[in-house]
């Protein structure tokens, strides 16, 4: 069991990270991930990551009106994206932990150097046939590899064109089914105890309470700003997370 400082923290940092999705309507994942991994371990932090994770983003995923468009136009990405996480969690047990932390760092910090540059792809319809399943396969093997959702996953999503309200439910899809594929992957390989489990369980409460204040926030807020704030935030986590693993 956690001591009680370790316990404070986690319920902090879902807090910090429920507000942050509460504000810009994402990042919960990378930085809870992030600042977990900085101080708990990778697979403690791929843990206790998803049953919040899961609540805050099956509602956006299930929500908007569009699934049936979303799923027929993604549902093979989506698929390979969730089927290869196995292949990526199986790593966690035979591969040295601190490379697969400077691969996390690497990750959030591309996430991170994308975002605050303002970079954006485009993707022709013809390509995305074969683009799709071979970006989800390799987004789900790093899932199961690092934790992490976004990379390349997200880019792909938004490079194929969905106009911004299918985005959103899009981004809700990769992240609810990742998460699901996470847990029975991290199960599988006993990296998610039952004590983990319950923790992360008790967890999504206050990651429910900062989606509520960062809903709040938004109102007096520039959410331009707060982007900065949370790209440049996260790269300088990124950053830590290698150092920490190559020194």
């Amino acid at each position: 069991m956690p001591d009680l400082f370790s316990l404070i923290f986690i319920a902090l940092t879902f807090l910090l990270a429920g507000t942050v999705k509460g504000v810009i309507g994402m990042g919960l994942p990378s930085v809870s991930l992030a600042l977990l991994t900085a101080s708990l371990g990778l697979p403690q932090a791929m843990a206790l990551l998803i049953v919040p994770s899961f609540v805050t983003n099956v509602w956006q995923a299930v929500t908007g009106g569009n699934a049936l468009r979303i799923l027929k136009r993604i549902w093979l990405f989506l698929v390979m994206a969730s089927v290869t996480v196995w292949l990526g969690a199986a790593a966690l047990t035979r591969v040295n932990l601190e490379l697969l932390s400077a691969l996390l760092g690497l990750l959030l910090v591309v996430y991170a150097v994308l975002g605050m540059s303002g970079a954006r792809f485009s993707m022709p319809r013809r390509q995305e046939v074969w683009a799709g399943p071979l970006l989800g396969g390799v987004n789900g093997v790093l899932t199961g590899m690092t934790g992490s959702f976004v990379v390349p996953g997200v880019i792909f999503l938004q490079a194929i064109g969905l106009p911004r309200d299918m985005l959103i439910q899009s981004m809700g899809m990769l992240f609810t089914v990742s998460t699901l594929a996470l847990a029975i992957s991290l199960k599988g390989n006993g990296l998610l105890t039952a004590e983990l489990g319950g923790i992360s369980a008790v967890a999504v409460v206050p990651a429910l309470i900062g989606m509520v204040l960062g809903q709040r926030l938004r109102r007096r807020l520039s959410e331009k700003l707060f982007r900065r704030v949370f790209f440049i935030a996260l790269l300088l986590l990124g950053l830590y997370i290698i150092a920490d693993a190559v020194w």
